[in-house]
C-alpha cells in the first residue's frame, strides 16, 4: 500500500496553525499508522522551557493512547529551510516505526517533501548490542 505523503503533509499543517509557542517555531506533524489511521501533533513550549512538547512525539503519544503502537510514516512540518527530527524525537520513532519508517518533511504548505527512512537519519542506531545490567548493591 503506498503512503499518502500529500495527505500526511495537509493534515500537519492543519494541526501546525494549534502549536502552542512562546515565540518559537510552530511545527506540525502527522503520521500513518499500520492500520492506515492518521495521527496528528503540533508542538507545545512551556513558560520555562523545560518540558516542551514536540509534535512528533504529540503524534506517537495520540497514536499510542488510541491503542496503536505501529508507524508506518510521518511528515514533520514548519516554516523552516531544512530540517528533520531531534534525537529524541527519533528515539520515539525507531521505537514505534522501527528503522525503515519513513520520516518526511516540509518547508512550506505545497513544497516539495523530503523523504528519509528513520535509519537514513540515524544509520548507527539503535545500538544492538546488549545493555550491561545493572549493578546492584548487596
Amino acid at each position: 500500500m503506498k503512503i499518502d505523503l500529500e495527505r500526511l503533509a495537509a493534515a500537519a499543517w492543519r494541526q501546525r496553525d494549534a502549536a502552542f509557542t512562546l515565540g518559537g517555531v510552530k511545527v506540525g506533524a502527522a503520521l500513518e499508522s499500520s492500520t492506515g489511521e492518521v495521527f496528528t501533533g503540533c508542538n507545545i513550549e512551556t513558560q520555562y522551557r523545560t518540558h516542551d512538547v514536540h509534535a512528533e512525539i504529540a503524534a506517537i503519544v495520540k497514536t499510542v493512547t488510541s491503542n496503536q503502537t505501529k508507524i508506518k510514516a510521518m511528515v514533520i512540518v514548519a516554516e523552516k529551510h531544512k530540517f528533520t527530527p531531534c534525537g529524541t524525537c527519533l528515539d520515539w520513532i525507531f521505537q514505534f516505526g522501527g528503522p525503515g519508517s519513513i520520516v518526511a518533511y516540509q518547508n512550506k504548505r505545497g513544497g516539495r517533501i523530503v523523504k528519509y527512512t528513520a535509519s537514513e537519519l540515524m544509520p548507527h542506531y539503535p545500538n544492538k548490542q546488549r545493555r550491561p545490567k545493572p549493578r546492584t548493591r548487596n
